[in-house]
């Protein structure tokens, strides 16, 4: 009977060993994941950065369309206006 406490012991304290290492490997796996989101968040930030400056560009250059368009109507008004 003492040799099967024994053992039991030693299987506990094996069993302790696995379950102590699962946990570390998990720990380190968890700490390797959180990294990675970390990049991951800094890279989207960095590209909702690059869309909003894109955004800016974009809307700049409506403008400047629009103020051209206004632009060539007005002188094609005046050289109609001139003509008559």
């Amino acid at each position: 009977m003492e040799s099967m406490t024994r053992w039991t012991d030693d299987r506990m304290d094996d069993l302790k060993h696995q379950v102590d290492e699962l946990g570390r490997r998990m720990d380190e796996g968890f700490a390797e994941m959180r990294q990675e989101l970390n990049r991951t968040q800094e890279m989207i930030i960095g590209l909702h950065a690059q869309i909003t400056g894109l955004h800016a560009q974009v809307a700049r250059l409506s403008v400047m369309l629009a103020v051209a368009a206004i632009g060539l109507v007005a002188a094609q008004t005046g050289l109609i206006l001139t003509q008559l």
